[in-house]
């Protein structure tokens, strides 16, 4: 999953060099500061990655309709500590997690051992 992200965050990187964006001009503003090119765009790759970032926080914390840690929908009648003697069906604990739906698919990869065998043949 890393590794998806992370080509996508360098797709963004490259695209926003190519067009006349924010991404270019700071790319180059990195360069004029003595950056080298690999460093530039780490460095931009690194402020779209903050900014996704950003976003998706403010997204989960939009959806909650709270700030991170905060607990949405508490009311006079439901407490953590003692239960109200009637229980209400959206306080009622949900059944578990679902069952998983897709299968992993599996990634072998060759050892150095599987390797040199492979060279050698």
């Amino acid at each position: 999953m890393a590794m998806r992200l992370n080509h996508v965050i360098h797709i963004a990187a490259v695209t926003q060099m190519r067009l006349d964006t924010e991404g270019r001009a700071y790319y180059r503003r990195k360069r004029a500061e003595g950056k080298k090119p690999l460093e530039a765009m780490c460095c931009l790759k690194r402020r779209i990655s903050d900014l996704i970032c950003r976003q998706l926080l403010a997204d989960a914390e939009r959806a909650a309709g709270t700030g991170p840690g905060g607990h949405s929908g508490a009311s006079s009648e439901s407490s953590a500590v003692d239960l109200p003697p009637h229980i209400d069906t959206s306080d009622q604990p949900l059944p578990g997690p679902a069952k998983p739906t897709l299968k992993p698919t599996p990634h072998h990869r060759k050892t150095i051992k599987e390797k040199a065998l492979s060279s050698a043949s």
